[in-house]
């Protein structure tokens, strides 16, 4: 049973990583993103209601976020355990999911945070950019999400450290390098010994 949630800037990697980890624990890895597509794929009531609010150009808000994730992790592939990625994005949506967790008598295992130095990031998503033929990654706009990162998403980290349970890991190095060091730091808490096998 092994309940993990991946944070870090926008470029720091953590949405191959998460897969990475996920896969190496046997659990599922839950990202925001391909949760709302599933449940607007499923044509679902909360998908439904996702896909209007992606449609007018909104951001969902912390509610039915906090709805369409709890409704994921309620599914049986995430009874022994799942990694967030993208989820709490803020102090409010943490508030959402200590109340789910706490309903089921479960709580956070882990928090990885990637630390990757700002230029990097942003040298990382320009890379991304060119690469993919993304006209709308520019700098300024780059610096503004890791801005709102810093702003609405750091000081999750705060509540989490309070509680013991973050790993600081270097983001910087090679994806199996990475890896590595993310394994290591939670076998280093007892997890993932049978499970990483």
């Amino acid at each position: 049973m092994t309940r993990l949630l991946i944070v870090g800037p926008q470029g720091s990697g953590k949405g191959t990583q998460g897969v990475r980890i996920a896969e190496a624990f046997g659990i599922p890895a839950v990202s925001t993103g391909d949760v709302f597509r599933g449940a607007v794929a499923a044509g679902t009531e909360l998908g439904q209601q996702v896909k209007a609010i992606i449609e007018a150009g909104d951001l969902v808000s912390d509610e039915l976020t906090s709805a369409v994730v709890r409704d994921r992790l309620s599914q049986p592939d995430a009874a022994d355990g799942f990694l967030l990625d993208g989820y709490p994005r803020n102090i409010a949506q943490v508030a959402h999911l200590d109340e789910f967790l706490e309903g089921r008598d479960e709580q956070l295992d882990a928090v990885i945070e990637l630390v990757v130095p700002r230029e990097e990031s942003i040298a990382r998503i320009s890379q991304r950019a060119a690469e993919q033929g993304r006209s709308d990654d520019t700098e300024e706009v780059i610096a503004n999400r890791l801005a709102i990162f810093e702003r609405e998403t750091a000081p999750i980290l705060d509540v989490y450290r309070t509680r013991g349970v973050v790993d600081r890991v270097d983001g910087v190095g090679s994806l199996d390098e990475i890896t590595d060091r993310i394994i290591a730091s939670l076998q280093a808490r007892g997890l993932g010994r049978g499970a990483a096998a």
